[in-house]
């Protein structure tokens, strides 16, 4: 009991001081964090413990997939894919390929050429759902009319599985787009069907957001169109950074896309020293984009964003290098901004804005004084309890479960964690659990001294035989944290991290740091009666 050495005691201080320099930077306002933290070397964490949208307010968006856009692009693809087919087969057909609203048609005369066509669009059809579906509808549904007419038609089934997956790829590239900008802890999560929210803790600026959510960042690159080129093969697209009526005539054809990009960078053009975006193309995109500038050297062609025209310059020679760069009278912003959407990818469908609100803190301002003043009445009833029952020893037990909240916090701050208002509440309850552990100790303490023990020897049975019941209630209770934080989402999370953090904390300070409190001072007492 009284073997406590002395690399322990200086551990378990140094552990104290580095928890306080851990929790200091969330005393500073976060300007002068910043400053401190831009001296330091990286390798040194002043960080400030993140608070979450209900404690500190920022930026609330309610986002809508577009449903139309997104069986319209499921029947353009459609279409490509019966025309992939005919074409493979050596199929010809009477009057092309007519598109419809949810479906494409096209008339086989030929008996024996239908009969080879139509399993493979057959093909085409998905079950909805994925393959663990159970009980799935097929996406498309193929019908046959007089005179060899064909319909391939995409059910209600297919639209909505589709829908399903385009608000999953959403809420996965919105989240790419949000973590670029540097932006800490942001909620995104799918409402009902078709909806998607954002919230970003401390973002003041709903407009900033939208700038950054509100694209599709979709990037092609076009050949500008010749003269004579057919008009169902061109179209007139706007400049983004010209004034208005400035437009150009593209091909519809794209030689390559935004989708095999790999990298997009913010830079400087080192001649005029104008904000430029380098990118880089996957092995695929550097060859199509080989070819094509290999193909129509001295040509223009278009870099297109969202259907508008960043720049078209002419192809002076072929790029095989598989990168290249972006200008277009962008401000610094501006070229970080599009760096991150080109590196986050496409969004597979359009956004509109259902609702948009700046969250203040005052929103929920009695909600976080209630939380607040629970957390401080907890602390000092649970002070006072220890100290009525337990004397000397209720002040080491309210001197760990000091060092305990400290170890918490501190923990938050390392790990970057946001701290919630539930998670308020998961620190009032591991309070509790963190003297329960002490109680559990100090009664068994009194029990071995009455059955005639020594001080010394009641003190380390204590310990000892208390030590196995505290393991076993930690580890059930942080079982159901962990169960609370992996299946939960929001304010559970934010409770269960507090609470997992707590518990962990709790053994060191309840039995470590305690025990070294009361071998210092028998140490230093000698005392001939147990003070409890």
């Amino acid at each position: 009991m009284l073997r406590f050495a002395t690399w322990k005691v200086v551990g378990v201080i140094a552990s104290v001081v580095f928890a306080i320099f851990l929790v200091l930077p969330s005393f500073f306002s976060e300007e002068t964090a910043k400053s401190i933290q831009a001296r330091l070397p990286k390798a040194i964490p002043f960080n400030q413990i993140v608070l979450g949208l209900d404690l500190q307010g920022g930026a609330h968006l309610l986002l809508e997939v577009d449903s139309s856009s997104v069986a319209k692009t499921q029947v353009e693809a459609l279409r490509d894919d019966v025309r992939r087919i005919l074409r493979e087969e050596g199929v010809s057909i009477a009057g092309g390929i007519g598109m419809q609203q949810r479906g494409v048609q096209f008339r086989v005369p030929d008996e024996a050429q239908r009969a080879k066509v139509l399993p493979k669009v057959r093909g085409l059809a998905q079950i909805t759902g994925g393959l663990a579906a159970v009980g799935g509808q097929p996406s498309l549904q193929v019908t046959e009319g007089d005179e060899g007419l064909v319909l391939v038609a995409v059910t209600e089934a297919g639209v909505a599985d589709r829908v399903r997956r385009a608000v999953d790829q959403t809420i996965e590239v919105l989240r790419r787009r949000v973590d670029g900008t540097g932006m800490r802890e942001p909620n995104i999560q799918r409402q009902g069907a078709d909806r998607v929210v954002v919230d970003v803790p401390g973002l003041q600026d709903t407009v900033q957001l939208k700038e950054l959510l509100g694209t599709t960042a979709k990037l092609e690159f076009r050949l500008a169109a010749e003269p004579g080129t057919p008009a169902n093969e061109r179209e007139t697209l706007p400049f983004a950074d010209a004034t208005e009526g400035s437009t150009i005539d593209v091909e519809k054809r794209v030689m390559v896309n935004g989708e095999d990009l790999t990298d997009a960078q913010p830079g400087f053009d080192s001649r005029t020293q104008e904000p430029i975006v380098n990118f880089r193309f996957n092995i695929r995109g550097g060859q199509r984009f080989g070819e094509a500038t290999a193909a129509n050297v001295g040509k223009p062609f278009a870099i297109v964003l969202d259907n508008k025209v960043i720049s078209a310059p002419r192809i002076l020679s072929p790029i095989t290098g598989g990168s290249g760069q972006i200008s277009g009278r962008f401000t610094v912003q501006q070229a970080n901004n599009l760096a991150v959407l080109l590196r986050a990818g496409a969004l597979p469908a359009k956004l509109t804005v259902v609702e948009e609100r700046t969250v203040g803190p005052g929103l929920g301002q009695d909600s976080i004084d209630a939380g607040k003043m629970a957390a401080y009445v907890a602390g000092v009833l649970v002070f006072v309890y220890m100290v009525m029952n337990y004397g000397i020893f209720g002040i080491f037990a309210n001197l760990a479960l000091a060092v305990h909240i400290l170890f918490i916090f501190a923990a938050l701050a390392l790990l970057g964690a946001t701290l919630t208002l539930p998670g308020i509440a998961g620190v009032v309850f591991t309070i509790g659990l963190a003297v329960d552990s002490n109680v559990l100790i100090y009664e068994r303490i009194r029990e071995e001294f009455k059955m005639g023990r020594s001080i010394l020897s009641a003190l380390d049975a204590g310990f000892k035989r208390a030590f196995g019941t505290i393991i076993d209630a930690n580890v059930t209770t942080f079982v159901a944290a962990a169960i609370l934080y992996l299946f939960g989402s929001g304010p559970v999370r934010g409770f269960a991290v507090s609470l997992g953090l707590g518990i962990l904390t709790t053994v060191v300070t309840a039995v470590t740091m305690t025990r070294m409190m009361i071998a210092l001072w028998y140490r230093m007492k000698r005392p001939t009666r147990l003070p409890i």
